[in-house]
């Protein structure tokens, strides 16, 4: 079998499928930790009841934590020059992807009885210990891509084949967890309960059945991580990835404002954490949308399914529309489309029947979807060119602390976002205290208004990321691509 392989020129196995579906499947690893995230809130909100203000200062304290950690891993990944079996970012991979077998499950543990206080410590350990297993196993894996190839259309194929993984590793638990873990209450004769305030039927969340998914998800994740580390080939010298020069100490305020001056690092940093203050950050908000104000909690996540589907659109396609059009060009003309989806969001909470409010909703869900399509594929590509860049400019590639640095403003933006979220909820009327039952009629429709302005939001600061402030476009790509070529040539 092995002499069917075909070798490129340095004498690695040609980049192919196996390469594309292996990076995939790391995502889908990674995502079956990250997909939980959003029913962290959810669970915590509404299952072990924690008020709006206290959830939103200790989300915001875990994520502040998450994203200073990203930087230090980075670095500490960048200095470590011993010698592995596997290769230094496979090896540090593994060790991530061991401990998410369990971590993900950690910050589920179901006591809604505990005392306060017990509630803050079990929620502010178990994140810190997942956060800390997801980190070691995510920055090494993103920093990754640049090293499986060096040719420009291939990185885009990857960060297709990423999104992937990434789509599909949160689609799967984003559409079974809601029908899992809710449950649509009865009284002893089988009739649904209904809310006098909402009109619609009570639905209850299950917290035991979250721990549990948690765990299987956890199992998932390791599979996945164990398939792209056999399977996956790193063709790029892995001692070519250093943050500082040999006995340089890691200056974080120096790799901060180099990082600054990297203005497609920048521009793609902001689009993505657009994407987290707006369309992310909606995820619980959304869930209490469906539970107080359709009645359909447990089908949400179909729902919500809808609007990812349209991305698949553009995945056989991405490589043509890279080279044809460029991928900040296809982006910001997706992003425009994306705008407009949000703008129809806007239109159906004025809509007083809510069959056709719903509708409504999933039309601008769709076109939102739509327009995400491109930058979706490319997101990952976006900052693999962003590294380049920075060696194009500096003579430093500093993959680990560049992606780092995206992660930190990221995980910020993961963060803030939901933190804010969850203020804001609680100025609307939402009552932890009275779960998904007993919230009015008033603060259900708030709800809807919250959700149509958060993916609205992040529909324009995505556009303001890619079309204003990233600067490879098509023919700066091509200059630096051809430099950067002509340098290696001459060493």
């Amino acid at each position: 079998m092995a002499k069917n392989v075909k070798l490129d020129a340095k004498g690695y196995p040609k980049f192919g499928m196996r390469d594309k579906i292996a990076y995939a499947a790391g995502d889908f690893g990674c995502n079956m930790s990250f997909a939980l995230k959003g029913t962290v809130q959810t669970f915590w909100l509404v299952y072990m009841m924690l008020e709006t203000g206290l959830l939103s200062v200790l989300l915001l304290l875990v994520q502040i934590w998450d994203a200073i950690n990203d930087p230090i891993i980075g670095s500490m990944i960048d200095a470590d020059n011993r010698k592995y079996k596997m290769g230094k970012f496979k090896t540090y991979i593994f060790i991530g992807a061991c401990g998410l077998l369990v971590a993900g499950a950690v910050v589920f543990l179901p006591f809604p009885n505990a005392a306060v206080w017990l509630k803050a410590v079990m929620f502010i350990v178990g994140y810190i210990i997942w956060d800390a297993c997801y980190t070691v196993a995510n920055v090494p894996y993103g920093s990754m891509l640049s090293l499986v190839t060096e040719d420009p259309g291939e990185r885009a194929q990857l960060s297709t084949w990423r999104s992937v993984g990434s789509m599909v590793g949160g689609m799967i638990p984003g559409m079974i967890l809601p029908m899992i873990i809710w449950r649509k209450e009865v009284d002893a004769a089988g009739n649904p309960i209904i809310n006098p305030e909402t009109g619609v039927q009570v639905e209850t969340l299950l917290g035991d059945r979250v721990f549990w998914a948690a765990l299987l998800m956890g199992v998932l994740g390791f599979i996945a991580f164990m398939f792209m580390i056999k399977t996956i080939t790193v063709r790029v010298d892995e001692s070519s990835v250093k943050t500082n020069e040999a006995g340089e100490k890691f200056n974080v305020l120096k790799a901060f404002g180099n990082f600054m001056k990297n203005r497609p690092a920048v521009g793609a940093t902001v689009a993505a954490m657009g994407m987290f203050l707006g369309m992310q950050s909606a995820t619980t908000a959304n869930t209490i949308m469906f539970a107080t104000y359709f009645g359909m909690a447990s089908l949400s996540g179909i729902i919500q399914l809808i609007g990812f589907l349209p991305m698949f659109l553009f995945m056989p396609f991405i490589k043509k529309i890279v080279n044809k059009f460029g991928k900040k060009e296809a982006s910001v003309a997706g992003n425009i489309v994306s705008l407009v989806g949000g703008l129809i969001m806007l239109i159906f909470p004025m809509i007083a029947n809510k069959s056709i409010a719903l509708v409504v909703y999933m039309i601008g869900l769709v076109v939102f979807g739509i327009g995400m399509g491109v930058y979706t594929c490319v997101s990952w590509a976006l900052m693999a060119d962003a590294i380049d860049y920075n060696e194009w400019k500096t003579g430093k590639r500093e993959e680990g602390t560049v992606y780092s640095l995206h992660s930190f403003f990221r995980k910020l933006a993961q963060g803030v976002g939901p933190s804010v979220v969850l203020l804001v909820m609680g100025a609307l009327g939402y009552v932890s205290d009275l779960g998904t039952a007993g919230q009015s009629a008033a603060t259900s429709y708030n709800m809807c208004w919250l959700v149509a302005g958060l993916y609205l939001f992040s529909a324009v600061l995505q556009l303001i990321g890619i079309a204003f402030i990233y600067n490879l476009d098509k023919k700066t790509m091509a200059q630096m691509n051809s430099e950067l070529a002509a340098r290696k040539a001459a060493n």
